[in-house]
């Protein structure tokens, strides 16, 4: 370790916290504009540099979010290649002959859309793939103001994300080893996952109530010819849910058959279109991965500081005494430590901690809860909201902190107590 730093345990763990809480805020805060991934990495270089994480550590932090990576990997190339295929404008066509004129019928179709992507694709899939095609659809039906229908991408991404395991891959890690089966999983999240999904759609409703009454919708949109490409990429899609869902199912993990279905549809559609892949590689959202790899080890390095054995004990001490108060507090903690953190490291650690502790699961499940449906608050509370950030980015869009954080004070907080107040009322 140099010289210039403290050596006792206490002053390690001081400087460890307080590089992981920089570079936490320097994803959350971009200073200079510079990428979100630029501090993460930044952030996980100095922790190996000056010695307060081994290599050997970070890189075991690092191999710990493989099946993330190989996730992300699979869906961000799903969405590129519908993209690049046209599928995206085909189905933005449709839409807005569905929507007949109405800005609010436009609305509800794209929000129904988005808590089916999100229940059977995960809320990554819906940050990745859904938001390129209702950016299409704006543009289709020629509305002025695309943010409204944007903003939904990016709100039932996180609400709808605990009807199912699948929903979101924070779910498995929260519940590792003892994730419940599919029946015991619905009769615990089905109505918080109702009351979360329809209170951020009234909450949006009422948010962008002027917009969407002084909004105009083209009803006749011409329909493109989707191609060979464009149908074998909406292919692609659907066996990558019915893959996720089987993997799911089996209880395997989801980034190597993503993966497998990405890879497989791109070698596909290059072959039937005969095309080079060099403008698939060049227009992935390759950042993601570093970003995520930094998070990784910034965890890694504040588990090795006790972290997780302290929150354990503290939590399986406040459970053993009033488990529903418990409940409440863990959720809306972990909800607002996501925001802090994003909910990437925060899920990762409140996985671990209720794993350790061995609390009741109506705790746990108040901490998944808190995981999922609490990043809404925050452009940074999570990495589909992330992911949602870089697609808008691609667009031509942009979001600001402010913006977003007002649009969340308004919606998050009714959805995410009813959601709460369900599961421990349920028991």
């Amino acid at each position: 370790m140099p010289a210039f730093l403290p050596s006792t345990p206490a002053a390690i763990d001081a400087a460890t916290w307080g590089i992981a809480g920089l570079a936490t805020a320097g994803v959350i805060a971009r200073p200079f504009r510079w990428p979100e991934a630029v501090w993460a990495v930044t952030g996980a270089a100095l922790l190996v540099l000056l010695g307060l994480l081994t290599p050997d550590a970070a890189l075991a932090g690092i191999a710990r979010g493989t099946d993330v990576y190989l996730f992300l990997i699979g869906m961000m190339v799903l969405a590129e290649l519908a993209r690049q295929e046209g599928l995206f404008d085909w189905l933005a066509a449709l839409a807005t002959r569905a929507a007949a004129g109405s800005a609010n019928r436009l609305f509800l179709l794209v929000y129904a859309v988005g808590i089916l992507v999100t229940v059977f694709l995960s809320n990554d899939a819906t940050a990745v793939v859904l938001t390129p095609a209702v950016y299409a659809a704006c543009r289709a039906a020629r509305v002025r103001d695309p943010l409204p229908y944007l903003f939904v991408c990016a709100f039932i991404a996180n609400a709808a994300s605990f009807v199912l395991p699948i929903s979101n891959p924070a779910n498995l890690v929260v519940f590792g080893p003892q994730l419940p089966p599919l029946g015991a999983w619905l009769a615990r999240f089905a109505l918080p996952s109702a009351l979360a999904i329809l209170a951020t759609y009234l909450g949006l409703r009422l948010v962008f109530r002027r917009e969407l009454a002084a909004e105009t919708v083209a009803a006749a949109v011409e329909r493109p010819r989707l191609s060979l490409g464009g149908r074998l990429a909406g292919l692609g899609i659907a066996v990558a849910a019915v893959i996720l869902a089987g993997a799911s199912a089996l209880g395997h993990d989801l980034g190597l058959p993503t993966l497998a279905a990405g890879l497989g549809t791109a070698a596909l559609i290059l072959l039937a279109t005969r095309k080079g892949p060099g403008d698939l590689v060049r227009h992935v959202s390759w950042s993601v991965l570093p970003l995520v790899a930094g998070l990784f080890v910034l965890v890694e390095a504040l588990e090795r500081t006790g972290l997780i054995r302290l929150l354990a004990g503290t939590l399986r001490d406040a459970a053993s005494g009033h488990a529903t108060a418990t409940a409440w507090g863990a959720g809306l903690v972990t909800a607002l430590a996501c925001n802090l953190l994003n909910n990437l490291p925060a899920g990762l650690i409140a996985g671990s901690t209720v794993q350790a502790a061995g609390v009741p699961d109506a705790v746990t499940g108040a901490v998944l809860i808190g995981v999922d449906l609490g990043p809404n608050l925050s452009l940074t509370g999570s990495l589909a909201t992330i992911l949602w950030l870089a697609a808008l980015r691609r667009e031509g869009e942009e979001v600001g902190a402010w913006r977003f954080l007002k649009v969340g004070l308004a919606v998050t907080p009714p959805a995410l107590v009813l959601a709460i107040g369900a599961l421990v009322a349920l028991g």
